[in-house]
């Protein structure tokens, strides 16, 4: 008997082998069978979720882990508007990724058949380029196209969709090599133009964010502000883009900042920002610099030329990639003295690390503390949203190149994915994830793709009953008028177990550094339930404030 004829399915396939896919994440769907038909045979290991969403954060996770764009096959409908949320977080956090999703028959489309959405309405102001593949013919062009889309410039995500005909259809061609991407560099007058303005300075501070990084442009940061005594601070959930060791580093420039922080920024006289977009969350509401011309002098970096004055007119504006530039600046360097304007930075890191105690017998700076103690330098921390981050934020240090994966969009349910993927891409390294009892129960299914997959996470859920971050806001604005956010929790140790994981509950200090040790040595996906006070919200606030 002859063999079936080549179909589009296979072809995708094998062009994503010859971008270089690692992996790839799926909630299956009968409108891409084709597709998963052709990663029958091929070297791609596939791994299922268990919800589309969770899938997607898989993908987006990848592609920070990696640089290069992480896949999710959804199929069409609510399988695509699942994985939404994924996409919105790789947008916001200039991570590249390609979701390809299903499609309903071409003979069926405009009809409002089963399932069908219009994909550029929903997708366009989610991701970078959203497009359909009607012939399998130009599967070679699109998959180049997206590929190259999703790693140039600003990173981010591309969304193809893919017919089911057109899929399980006959297919010729080859595919196209791996992405051909620019260097990213900024102009040599640019470095120069950066150093001058730097060197002139009496009080110049840094910050670093965005996409385009890498372990590379992470050393050469640190060698920069050796070199020219320039502080750096990491904007929101981009503290492992520079030792938190080194010296020169004085803190995230994020939610819950050290109040001395705040002001050492606003106290600047010249700011380079390198790849960070200055949102919302990195000014604090855009009061740290003031629109649309700040009182600092604005050295811009981004790689997205539109992104340069769209909030901030910077006196100097340069094009590049965050993690070239970095290198760049490195290697150009001039020798500076940082004084008292540096240290005085430190000083005031040091200071904000002592922890503030918290109520309860279960504390939350304790828990970071220890973990810090006991973790290897590159152990990999994963959040999602939520108050609990906050200790996070504050008390841990990020020592390594992605040693932080936690959405700057704000994403709840992201920790619990993106530490799979973590542990699927480098099981050597230790993986944990800090996760709200809210933030952890709109993913808590894929602890099962955890345990199915073999990824040995460790989950510490934070029960303190409520949505936390929500409660807080409710108890400033509507005082003791709680509505919507209390939460009757499971007994999260019993589901880690009725998976076959690992689970313990943990309600005072004393018990988290053994049940942590037990949990390390399981040799399966753990869950410990952290039984917090609820009077604790946040590192320096009490619910009662």
């Amino acid at each position: 008997m002859s063999s079936p004829a080549r179909h589009g399915g296979a072809l995708l396939i094998d062009c994503l082998a010859a971008q270089g896919v690692e992996r790839v994440f799926c909630i299956p769907g009968e409108s891409f069978l084709a597709a998963l038909d052709g990663l029958h045979d091929a070297a791609i290991p596939v791994h299922v979720a268990r919800q589309e969403g969770g899938a997607a954060m898989m993908a987006e996770a990848m592609g920070k882990l990696t640089g290069r764009p992480g896949v999710a096959f959804v199929t069409r409908g609510p399988g695509a508007t699942n994985a939404s949320a994924g996409v919105h977080v790789a947008m916001q956090d200039s991570t590249p990724m390609v979701l390809f999703v299903g499609d309903v028959a071409s003979d069926q489309r405009d009809r409002e058949a089963f399932q069908e959405v219009d994909y550029r309405g929903m997708f366009g102001p989610l991701a970078k380029w959203v497009a359909r593949i009607d012939r399998a013919d130009r599967i070679p062009e699109y998959v180049s196209h997206a590929f190259h889309v999703a790693q140039s410039g600003r990173p981010g995500p591309v969304v193809l969709t893919l017919p089911e005909d057109m899929l399980s259809g006959p297919a010729g061609g080859a595919a196209v090599p791996a992405a051909s991407l620019p260097s990213g560099k900024a102009a040599e007058d640019d470095i120069a133009a950066i150093l001058d303005r730097l060197g002139a300075a009496e009080r110049p501070f840094v910050i670093v964010g965005g996409g385009g990084w890498s372990a590379e442009a992470h050393a050469a940061i640190g060698t920069f502000a050796e070199v020219m005594g320039l502080p750096v601070g990491a904007s929101f959930r981009c503290q492992d883009y520079i030792d938190n060791d080194h010296p020169n580093y004085a803190g995230d420039v994020g939610i819950g900042i050290n109040p001395k922080l705040a002001q050492r920024v606003r106290d600047a006289d010249v700011i380079l920002s390198l790849g960070a977009r200055l949102g919302e969350m990195t000014t604090s509401g855009y009061t740290l610099l003031t629109p649309p011309v700040p009182a600092q002098a604005l050295i811009h970096v981004h790689a997205d030329p539109s992104e340069l004055g769209r909030v901030y007119r910077p006196e100097l504006a340069v094009v590049g990639r965050p993690g070239p530039v970095a290198v760049q600046l490195a290697a150009a360097a001039r020798a500076r003295a940082g004084g008292d304007w540096l240290s005085g930075a430190r000083a005031d890191y040091e200071a904000w690390q002592r922890p503030e105690e918290t109520p309860g017998a279960l504390k939350m700076e304790r828990v970071i503390a220890h973990l810090g103690a006991v973790l290897p330098r590159d152990a990999i921390l994963t959040n999602g949203a939520g108050n609990y981050s906050a200790w996070a934020h504050r008390y841990h240090r990020y020592r390594a190149w992605r040693s932080q994966l936690a959405p700057t969009s704000g994403s709840m349910g992201y920790g619990l994915p993106a530490a799979i993927a973590a542990k699927l891409h480098d099981p050597a390294r230790e993986v944990i994830c800090l996760a709200g009892d809210g933030c952890f129960q709109m993913v808590s299914q894929e602890f099962g793709t955890a345990c199915a997959e073999g990824a040995n996470v460790i989950v510490l859920v934070c029960d303190n009953g409520m949505y936390g971050s929500i409660r807080m806001h409710q108890q400033k604005h509507y005082p003791k008028r709680v509505s919507g956010t209390v939460l009757k929790n499971p007994d999260f140790a019993a589901l880690a177990r009725a998976h076959g994981g690992h689970g313990e509950t943990v309600a005072e200090d004393a018990a988290f550094a053994p049940a942590l040790e037990r949990a390390r040595a399981a040799g399966v996906p753990a869950i410990i339930h952290l039984k917090m006070d609820p009077a604790a919200l946040s590192p320096r606030l009490r619910l009662e404030d």
